[in-house]
């Protein structure tokens, strides 16, 4: 039977009940399917007049992933402006804008800026307002609705991702609005940079990641959606499986990327399951670590957080107190089949021979 999230009476009321969340275990939707994609990012200009020129101030808030453009209202950009907003994005990774009218535009508006960007994604599981379209996620934490804290009981809320890899042709830009956010400090989101995750790496072990393979599935999420809800689950679509490259290129800078995640990726190709399990572990682990390369974002309401889902990954925080209302949706286009970096030629690596000198104490 569908639900729809409601609060008391006695409660204080969501400020956009429209976006409240809405589960239907019948529900079946389809998948978006291949499509032509040319990056809005490719037609910027590199100086990024359309969109740098509304910016009253500009903050950078880590030198390797994360700007905040104040006075820059994304429903009054231009077709430029958006596609400079692309290209400032894939550089920096995730981009902060304040007080945006875009909270209020409505649905249709809503979907119309972002679907700038590309096709609009559908999930399988996570929830949709009931009068809205389907390509809204909606994330709802709140008193009468801990169905995301049960998710995460008992294990660390930290988990670095990218929403949806398991897609043939997975998310670029992601639009994350805030409509409510809690009272006091928590509820922040963690934005990694992966391009800086991948330079990080030795360049012996650079290379040897360059031309594998892995596979990303929704088996593992689909499974605890099972686990977690029983007969309310919610499962829209099939289990989703695609084999992408371990490092990728960002299709308009050019920079190179660990695109391998916690949430979806199972195992790389052609290695033994205990390989496989190894190094994943290890890759995860240093994106996990990554604090010299990665920002945190504060939220309050009317907050649009847009990041670039193939240079970065992100981790929610669920830290604070429970019962404390978090209200957003999501809005995730579609980019595309992500394109695997080349292997460059065998070379002695710079500094090399001096490295292999001091371990054998020759000086």
């Amino acid at each position: 039977m569908p639900v729809a999230i409601d609060s008391p009476k006695t409660d204080k009321r969501p400020l956009y009940p429209d976006y409240l969340p809405f589960y239907d275990p019948l529900e079946k939707v389809k998948d978006v399917g291949p499509f032509d994609f040319i990056d809005p990012g490719s037609r910027a200009n590199p100086l990024k007049p359309n969109l740098l020129s509304h910016a009253s101030k500009i903050i950078d808030l880590s030198p390797h992933c994360g700007t905040e453009l104040q006075g820059v209202q994304i429903s009054d950009l231009s077709t430029e402006g958006l596609d400079e907003l692309a290209l400032l994005c894939a550089e920096r990774g995730c981009l902060v804008f304040r007080n945006q009218k875009f909270t209020d535009l409505g649905f249709e508006s809503q979907k119309k800026i972002a679907s700038h960007f590309g096709p609009l994604h559908i999930h399988g599981w996570m929830p949709h307002p009931e009068k809205g379209p389907s390509e809204f996620v909606i994330v709802y934490d709140s008193k009468d609705d801990l169905r995301i804290r049960k998710s995460w009981a008992g294990k660390s809320p930290i988990q670095f991702h990218v929403d949806q890899s398991p897609e043939p042709q997975p998310p670029g830009l992601t639009f994350f609005c805030m409509l409510e956010s809690p009272p006091g400090a928590g509820g922040d989101t963690i934005i990694s940079s992966t391009v800086r995750a991948f330079e990080r790496l030795s360049p012996r072990f650079r290379k040897r990641l360059e031309g594998l393979t892995a596979v990303h599935s929704t088996a593992n999420p689909i499974s605890r959606e099972i686990r977690d809800n029983g007969s309310k689950s919610v499962l829209r679509r099939p289990i989703t499986r695609s084999i992408h490259p371990v490092v990728t290129v960002h299709p308009v800078t050019g920079q190179k990327s660990l695109f391998v995640n916690s949430s979806y990726t199972e195992r790389i190709v052609g290695f033994d399951q205990e390989e496989s399990d190894a190094l994943l572990k290890f890759l995860f682990d240093h994106i996990n670590r990554g604090q010299d390369f990665s920002c945190r974002v504060r939220y309050e309401p009317g907050t649009v957080v847009v990041w670039d889902q193939r240079v970065t990954q992100h981790s929610q925080t669920l830290d604070y107190p429970v019962g404390e209302r978090r209200h957003a949706f999501r809005l995730t286009p579609l980019a595309n089949v992500p394109v695997a970096s080349l292997v460059e030629e065998e070379v002695e690596l710079e500094g090399e021979g001096d490295e292999e000198r001091r371990l054998l104490g020759v000086f």
